[in-house]
């Protein structure tokens, strides 16, 4: 089947979108340039949390470049594409009475481990944590982020993948992924079908007033951060760290990035860890490793995890009969593989074991039910 013919205005809003969703993160400088911090959601509990980030260098804007308007978008795209990871940059985090100061790594990123010796408030999950940056002899740079840290009365939390099970493959088809995210009408966006009640549903709990920790991870590298976070607003699916993008790491000695399987495992491990004995269910789709990888997970936590939710993203039999053998594997287990052609059954799953409240499936039964009622 031949593919529609994009009009060319829808192209130019297109361009204009991205350019200017490229180029977001360098007007906080408001064109002065010099050493900027671009910290990333973080993430813990009451003993300790994590965050992560980066400090650029960065070149000034030019005097004839206007401060608006898309020459002054494409003019911070290549500031963006020019700017340099700050080396032994020193950055000072505090969070309520916590405080603790890391050095930057050669690439100016930095990744904190922050002690919760002083007790956050505990009637709220998100916190505001401080930066102060100092580089050379520079003047202090300040940032502030939002740290999610879990209520003491959580129950349960969820670990997703976002490509191919929130949101339409990034990796196989980018600009048709692009032009879907910054062009098309919100409805029709690059979001599955029912895909934001659903998380919305898991993130509030039976009840409808819990605040669990929903946390992404992604293949993609951290440069595509400010989209995924653009994306989540648009499609109003629930926030959490989408901290937990691949490391690539390539250098001469490591022309590849590291395995996307082995990266996942290792994050999905680290949280159960933090986490300690919290309830986990584990969402991911049928395309690459997810099911191969969560098996693996109940395996060694076989008390943690309650259930695993595969997006079927193609009709191979083969790779069903795969995940069957799969969901055989774990029938000693008290974890269930659903694999859903949908997100009605991962809801229909969720509310019949406790997980979610029945509004929750009627609105995730009326946000597909829209979407098929959509001409195009």
């Amino acid at each position: 089947m031949k593919s529609p013919i994009v009009p060319v205005r829808h192209v130019l809003d297109f361009i204009k979108r991205l350019v200017r969703t490229v180029a977001s993160p360098m007007k906080r400088d408001h064109g002065r340039g010099g050493v900027m911090v671009q910290p990333y959601r973080g993430y813990g509990s009451r003993k300790q949390v994590f965050l992560m980030g980066r400090v650029f260098r960065q070149a000034r804007l030019g005097r004839m470049i206007p401060r608006h308007g898309m020459l002054r978008d494409t003019a911070d795209v290549v500031r963006r594409i020019a700017r340099r990871g700050y080396t032994d940059a020193q950055v000072e985090i505090r969070l309520g009475d916590n405080t603790v100061t890391v050095t930057t790594d050669r690439d100016g990123y930095f990744d904190a481990q922050l002690p919760i010796i002083h007790p956050l408030p505990g009637e709220r999950a998100w916190h505001r944590a401080g930066l102060v940056v100092t580089a050379g002899g520079e003047p202090p740079v300040q940032a502030g982020v939002d740290v999610f840290v879990a209520l003491p009365e959580t129950d349960l939390m969820v670990i997703s993948d976002i490509d191919d099970t929130v949101m339409f493959t990034g990796v196989a088809d980018k600009l048709r992924m692009l032009y879907r995210l910054f062009v098309e009408k919100p409805h029709r966006r690059t979001a599955f079908p029912g895909a934001a009640s659903l998380y919305q549903a898991l993130h509030r709990g039976a009840d409808g007033q819990a605040q669990r920790p929903i946390i992404y991870v992604s293949r993609g590298p951290w440069a595509i951060y400010e989209v995924l976070e653009t994306f989540f607003q648009l499609n109003h699916i629930p926030v959490g760290p989408i901290l937990f993008m691949r490391e690539w790491g390539i250098s001469l000695r490591r022309p590849w990035p590291r395995r996307a399987e082995d990266h996942k495992r290792e994050l999905i491990t680290r949280m159960l860890a933090l986490f300690e004995e919290m309830p986990c269910i584990l969402i991911g789709d049928s395309g690459q490793h997810d099911p191969e990888i969560y098996t693996q997970i109940v395996e060694a936590h076989p008390d943690r995890i309650e259930a695993i939710y595969i997006r079927r993203v193609d009709d191979k039999p083969g790779r069903e009969r795969a995940i069957q053998r799969l969901r055989d594997q774990l029938r000693h287990t008290r974890c269930e593989l659903v694999l859903a052609p949908d997100s009605t059954l991962m809801a229909e799953h969720a509310h019949a074991n406790g997980y979610i409240s029945c509004y929750g499936v009627e609105a995730v039964r009326r946000d597909i039910a829209d979407s098929e009622g959509d001409p195009a």
